[in-house]
């Protein structure tokens, strides 16, 4: 769990941190046609995704990703502009080896409130998997070998498999009995070894008496 860095196993190698600041000269289709068009739209943000200015908010608890030039839906995002998106974030030069829509029962790696999100993975050192939200277009998870071998260790170190919370009753009570091992190990220690010594010890003085 030592051997890489912890920055590495995250995974934070594996995605490019964008900075790219929003053209305003691109901002060509007006928020009152956006409020025309979803007229229950709340928070508003104009934002830059795969380096094109876009409005994204949410109508009704669904998030919306809408082009700002021209005002096309850009969500959900199909195969196509996910794999665009995934291949933005991705610092590798890895071929994609294969997408996937997940809306259900997703991977250990992939964190239930991120659904619905696609994965795509790269032909690459560590087999990275970048996630990219279907809703939003936004980068939810990156994930590699590495990563999922220290996850398989950790649930093993904190005994819990599933969940991994290190506050779980399994480990309470182990740790409970460890230190009750511990204890009584170290009563049967003094009794077995300082004891012993001390009657062995008065064996021979007594026998040198007689």
């Amino acid at each position: 769990m030592v051997i890489f860095d912890i920055d590495y196993i995250h995974g934070d190698s594996l995605v490019v941190n964008h900075q790219t600041k929003v053209n305003v000269d691109e901002i060509t289709y007006p928020l009152s046609a956006l409020a025309k068009q979803y007229p229950d739209a709340k928070n508003i943000a104009v934002e830059v995704f795969i380096d094109q200015a876009v409005y994204r908010f949410t109508e009704h608890d669904e998030k919306y990703v809408v082009n700002a030039s021209n005002g096309e839906k850009i969500s959900p995002l199909n195969k196509v502009v996910a794999i665009s998106a995934a291949k933005h974030y991705y610092s590798g030069d890895g071929a994609v080896l294969e997408s996937e829509l997940i809306t259900e029962n997703p991977p250990f790696e992939l964190s239930r409130r991120a659904l619905p999100a696609w994965r795509v993975n790269f032909d690459d050192f560590g087999s990275p998997s970048i996630y990219v939200s279907a809703q939003t277009g936004k980068l939810v998870s990156k994930r590699h070998e590495f990563w999922r071998i220290f996850d398989l260790m950790f649930s093993l170190h904190v005994m819990d498999y599933e969940e991994e919370d290190p506050s779980n009753k399994l480990l309470f009570w182990f740790i409970l009995f460890s230190i009750f091992a511990a204890i009584t190990g170290g009563v049967l220690s003094y009794f077995v070894i300082f004891k012993n010594r001390a009657k062995n010890t008065l064996d021979k003085s007594m026998g040198v008496a007689r």
